[in-house]
């Protein structure tokens, strides 16, 4: 990326950061206040100090005294300092709780946001990209940026009006004295100008290498059975060591660039104190400053110098957060899925007609899979979709869920076409158990209620005894009160399964949907929920997509997929009878040796 287009890309995420903050301007103008009135009390107590310095020379010195006694002024002077510190302290105190309020309303806001963009991406996004980089930009990068924007917001506003009323307030005691100050001030933002530059292309590099590496190590703890059975260790090992090299070597440059800041500007701080003192010592031996006022201009230069070098180690705090927040905008800015029509229809009352009408549709424009499928599905039929893996059962569920959207033709529900649905409705009408169960942290009872929350405990013990879940979570230490972790925590494959179809038993939507719902479950089991499946599925229309085609015998219509195309169609006796290729799978499950 060339130079010009980085700094667009950063200025862009400024503005979008701004815009953010706008939304905060009460907190911001007493954010500014108080720096100003911090700076202001700061700036005026080297004043009094050379005042105080001033006297202490005059009391050392009685015969240059004009006053009669300088201890009053002395003590008024050390109680205004006194007053000068304590409303220092509050300005300060005050601006911190306020930058505390903004950045993290702020960051609230973003988070949230992405969080709601990945609700409304369409499932083509997150298909597409690493879970673990998803995570890394919701997570990792929003704090990298918050603590970045903290430490913007606590410097940079008392850093720029330090440095510009330091240069008020001596101007206004000796003008020579500022001229040199002013001349060596090129030299400070020339070196902060010089670390910008180098330090954002890094922190960027470092904040999506850290992404990557994020990924794989979720990867791997969600898969470390599988990596150990096929002992993939050293490889494993090897690409996190690739990642990680990568993530060293983006990392120390970026740190290279940035521990300049210190050094450099400490450089910078002693050419200012340097002249100052040499321009002072001189002004004051030919009687143009008074000791005090030499002290007060040697804390003026402190005070000027010390800014730069906080500045500048904020712009590279800034230049990662600035990072950072260009891939969380990233994210923000995806398009979203297309949202339902003004005049969406509301399903109700829903009858279970289903129609695919020349339905085309794939997941890459150069590798077609669906094409021109038609399919009519009566109310309360059973629909049976079998094939060899990658012909387009979970396809074709994907787009009755209007997961996707069809690239060719259309599909309707009770005659409307699902574009002209509310999702929300669309998806209510089915009930979906799925080969990958989805269980939150929570009680048994929070699991199984997610399609009813309202459900009495009545309901929910007879859904569970429909699906033969009762008598294992009987056996669970507080049974429906159980508290399981993530994606069901200790519970077995096919206990996760049975609690996902209680949960569709519970709701009993007017359609459902089985993708390998009993691929987990033992075959003893299986007879027992294939039961409970017949009396569920009674007067609803039901799709099954099964590789075990011993569970789908008794389907109404069992449609014979490959390629992406209904090569048969019948009942089970029908398609055993025409001898085809459904007659060839079923034989190759039940051969006999």
């Amino acid at each position: 990326m060339s130079k010009n287009k980085k700094a667009s890309k950063q200025k862009e995420t400024l503005l979008k950061v701004l815009k953010y903050i706008k939304l905060y301007r009460f907190l911001m103008g007493l954010t500014i206040l108080m720096a100003v009135i911090s700076v202001v009390l700061t700036l005026y107590l080297p004043i009094l100090t050379g005042k105080a310095v001033d006297w202490l020379i005059y009391i050392a010195n009685p015969s240059v005294l004009d006053a009669d006694s300088p201890w009053p002024a002395l003590f008024s002077i050390l109680k205004k300092m006194g007053v000068v510190i304590l409303f220092t302290a509050l300005s300060q105190w005050i601006m911190n709780i306020c930058n505390n309020k903004i950045v993290y309303n702020v960051i609230q806001d973003i988070r949230k946001r992405a969080f709601r963009r990945l609700e409304e991406l369409p499932l083509k996004y997150l298909d597409a990209h690493s879970h673990g980089d998803i995570v890394s930009r919701v997570v990792a990068d929003v704090d990298q940026f918050a603590d970045g924007l903290l430490i913007g917001f606590t410097q940079l506003f008392t850093g720029v009006i330090t440095i510009l009323g330091t240069l008020g307030f001596m101007l206004s005691v000796n003008i020579g004295i500022t001229v040199v100050v002013v001349v060596i001030t090129p030299v400070s933002l020339f070196v902060a100008s010089f670390i910008a530059s180098r330090t954002y292309s890094m922190f960027k590099l470092q904040s999506e290498t850290r992404g990557e590496q994020t990924s794989l190590i979720n990867e791997m703890i969600g898969n470390q059975k599988v990596v150990q059975s096929f002992n993939r260790e050293a490889q494993t090992l090897e690409q996190f060591d690739e990642i990680n090299g990568r993530l060293e070597k983006y990392s120390l440059r970026a740190i290279f660039f940035s521990s300049l800041t210190n050094p450099c500007t400490r450089f910078v701080n002693s050419l200012v104190y340097t002249g100052v003192g040499l321009t002072g010592a001189l002004a004051a031996l030919r009687g143009g400053l008074s000791v005090g006022q030499l002290t007060c201009f040697l804390s003026y230069a402190n005070q000027y110098t010390k800014p730069f070098n906080e500045i500048s180690g904020v712009i590279t705090e800034l230049q990662n957060a600035l990072a950072c927040a260009a891939r969380i905008f990233e994210l923000i800015e995806q398009e979203p899925q297309i949202p339902d029509r003004a005049d969406a229809v509301v399903l109700k009352n829903v009858a279970g007609k289903v129609n695919l009408s020349d339905v085309s549709f794939s997941y890459t424009p150069d590798k077609k899979l669906i094409e021109n499928l038609n399919l009519n599905v009566k109310p309360g039929q059973r629909i049976a979709i079998v094939g060899p893996t990658g012909c387009g059962k979970t396809t074709i569920i994907n787009l009755l869920m209007r997961f996707y959207d069809v690239d060719g033709g259309s599909i309707s529900v009770d005659g409307s076409n699902i574009k002209d649905i509310t999702r929300k409705s669309l998806r209510t009408s089915y009930g979906m158990v799925l080969q990958d169960t989805w269980l939150k942290r929570g009680t048994i009872r929070d699991n199984i209620i997610v399609g009813k929350p309202d459900a009495t405990d009545q309901e929910i013990i007879a859904a569970a005894k429909a699906s033969h879940a009762h008598s294992f979570i009987k056996r669970l230490p507080n049974g429906y009160d159980t508290v399981i972790g993530e994606d069901g925590g200790s519970l077995s494959g096919g206990q996760k399964q049975l609690l996902c179809i209680t949960r569709v038993m519970l709701s009993l939507p007017p359609m459902l949907i089985l993708d390998e719902a009993t691929s987990s479950i033992d075959t003893r089991t299986e007879i027992r929920i294939q039961k409970a499946f017949s009396t569920m599925m009674e007067g609803r229309t039901s799709f099954i997509v099964a590789h075990r085609l011993s569970t789908i015998q008794n389907a109404d219509v069992i449609l014979v997929m490959k390629d992406g195309h209904i090569i048969e169609q019948g009942n089970h006796e029908e398609l055993i009878a025409k001898n085809g290729f459904y007659a060839k799978l079923y034989n190759s499950q039940f051969a006999i040796a």
